[in-house]
């Protein structure tokens, strides 16, 4: 009980240590409240039919109420189970995946590795902080999303997370990925269209259902 105890305190002097550090000179997260993302541009001939598309991103902005429920949910569960419960950060994923991975460590086999980021983890780092692989960043990162989960809905949170982010062969968000994939709008998708876009945030190259159906079809299966 002692040793757990004292662990607890060092954990959490950590904690202390690493926030005190870490958390001045951080973006505002402000700016997230009146987001607003580069979209296609449409050229339609008098007729009504499209003649080309512009655009840096391809994007088509879709509000969280026009969101299926079951694309939403099908996120979810890919991504961030307990997005509804957390506040901005999963500690149990992490401890999770922790032991995960000291496993795989301790196998040799590197490939099984995985991360714990919540979603709330992945718009700050597509949309406030850069994506460099280090401890600060990823501080910083589990700092902003704490505190955007005080200060931003969940709805919202989720709203910039799927129309922000990419999923393959140019393709950002959840409605631009339902035409490029499917050649559908995202009210058309079915469940296992749905699962199988939820597996492209993992690894949009990799999991592009035109280069590797099998792999891209066990990640839709889980």
């Amino acid at each position: 009980i002692i040793i757990c105890l004292l662990l607890e305190l060092f954990c959490g002097a950590l904690g202390i240590f690493f926030f005190k550090n870490y958390s001045s000179n951080l973006p505002d997260y402000d700016q997230l409240k009146d987001y607003a993302p580069l979209i296609t541009t449409r050229l339609y001939a008098a007729d009504g039919s499209l003649l080309t598309e512009f655009s840096k991103e391809k994007r088509i902005f879709v509000s969280i109420d026009g969101i299926p429920k079951h694309l939403i949910n099908a996120f979810l569960a890919a991504e961030d189970a307990n997005f509804y419960d957390h506040s901005g950060i999963d500690l149990l994923a992490i401890f999770r995946t922790s032991v995960r991975n000291g496993i795989s460590m301790l196998k040799g086999d590197s490939s099984s590795m995985g991360g714990a980021s919540t979603i709330t983890q992945q718009v700050v780092k597509n949309l406030l902080l850069s994506k460099e692989r280090t401890l600060e960043r990823k501080i910083k990162e589990a700092i902003l999303a704490f505190r955007i989960s005080k200060g931003i809905s969940k709805d919202h949170i989720l709203e910039l997370y799927l129309n922000q982010i990419y999923l393959g062969s140019g393709a950002y968000g959840v409605a631009a990925a339902a035409q490029v994939y499917f050649n559908k709008s995202i009210d058309e998708l079915t469940i296992e269209e749905d699962a199988l876009l939820a597996t492209l945030p993992k690894a949009p190259a990799k999991l592009d259902p035109r280069k590797n159906i099998e792999k891209a079809k066990i990640r839709r299966d889980w």
